[in-house]
């Protein structure tokens, strides 16, 4: 990284600049970093996670609905949309009342990234602490099967993620996570 701040140091216009920014993402990370090093990074529970920030520009760059939603997470992110209450709340896939129900009370694991993600605050509400295994065929019905895989997709969940066991979902989640970050930053070039 040091290098590559280096080299923009001595850029003196703006078509430089935009020049060595499109040299430097042309070599772009690799495969490993892809695959490994950024699914290790998004084994976290922190609320203001690098990574975080940039799955969710990434879910925005692609057009992404919100979670169960039709409504595009760019349409419910932008500032300029304040009422009295957020339009998006992160929403704990495996809700936690859930989760410690059954055994799990690390707030580390219950809160990891891979267990969130953009919802709207009336279907949080709705779903409150039930499990996926509840909640996911309810919400299916109000989808065509087309919207169903898209979500699937932009939202980086495993076919069938309300059958898996808790700790191969978040594995998996993580690499499709990783997956949507990297299309993301493809969209950039």
């Amino acid at each position: 990284m040091d290098r590559d701040l280096n080299r923009l140091r001595e850029i003196t216009d703006g078509e430089s600049f935009l020049q060595s920014l499109n040299d430097i993402t042309a070599l772009g990370p690799t495969n490993d970093f892809w695959m490994i090093t950024l699914a290790g990074a998004l084994d976290s529970s922190s609320a203001r996670n690098p990574e975080l920030f940039a799955y969710v520009a990434a879910q925005n760059r692609l057009n992404a609905p919100v979670l169960f939603s039709h409504k595009k997470v760019s349409e419910l992110i932008d500032p300029a949309l304040r009422g009295k209450k957020k339009a998006l709340e992160r929403h704990h896939i495996f809700p936690r009342a859930w989760l410690e129900r059954q055994g799990v009370t690390d707030l580390k694991l219950i809160n990891q990234m891979a267990n969130q993600a953009l919802l709207e605050w009336p279907d949080n509400i709705s779903i409150s602490d039930t499990p996926p295994k509840e909640y996911v065929p309810e919400i299916r019905k109000r989808l065509s099967k087309v919207e169903w895989g898209t979500m699937l997709d932009l939202h980086a969940l495993p076919e069938n993620f309300e059958q898996m066991d808790y700790p191969v979902f978040l594995e998996e989640r993580r690499r499709l996570m990783a997956g949507i970050i990297r299309r993301g930053f493809e969209t950039l070039k």
